[in-house]
């Protein structure tokens, strides 16, 4: 029969290579996460979907979840974790349906605890509210749009005099570049919009 084991994974982020990640490392050493069990992402934006560091932890706090250990993340800070407050309540949400720990050093977080699980469930209560927010505001920007006559996308410049401008000067012998540079728009567009000038 397999023995659980309580394991403490650790992980830390800066966002420049030249920022210093001694305090967050420190505090690793003080929550008695060992050195192999530490994930780190240096240079790294938290605004950055893919994050190796974070992509291995989690990896194996979830396979080590499995296997039927105990598993707490230890981090410095909660925001080391995520690109936002709702993606780091998202993330929480999920680590704690896992049933994996989070501890976080500098916020006086601890899941393990009665008061860290009621925090977590604050954060997910937040998450969703902040989720329903932004559809809102999505449903109320389109609805007003459409109510204008927008109803998304690029606008047309074929529609407009800028359109017909085009194609005078594109008739009258400019050069496409020529165009483009006088009406403030891509070659591209020149090409899209006019009509080569019949052949005399």
């Amino acid at each position: 029969m397999t023995t659980s084991q309580s394991i403490r994974l650790g992980y830390t982020r800066v966002s420049t290579s030249a920022q210093d990640e001694a305090l967050q490392l420190n505090a690793l050493d003080d929550a008695k996460v060992l050195r192999r069990n530490r994930y780190s992402d240096h240079g790294v934006s938290g605004t950055k979907t893919s994050r190796p560091g974070l992509d291995a932890m989690l990896a194996d706090a979830y396979a080590e979840r499995e296997a039927g250990h105990e598993v707490t993340i230890v981090v410095y800070r909660l925001d080391r974790l995520g690109r936002s407050s709702l993606h780091i309540a998202q993330l929480l949400a999920d680590l704690t349906d896992r049933g994996i720990n989070i501890e976080s050093v500098s916020d006086g977080l601890n899941s393990a605890t009665p008061m860290g699980r009621a925090m977590l469930q604050m954060a997910s209560i937040l998450a969703e509210l902040e989720r329903n927010l932004i559809a809102e505001r999505t449903v109320a920007g389109l609805a007003a749009a459409k109510a204008q006559g927008r109803t998304g996308g690029r606008p047309k410049v074929t529609d407009s005099a800028k359109a017909r401008k085009a194609q005078t000067l594109r008739d009258a012998g400019e050069s496409i570049p020529e165009i483009a540079s006088t009406l403030g728009v891509s070659i591209a567009t020149v090409y899209r919009i006019t009509k080569a000038p019949a052949a005399k």
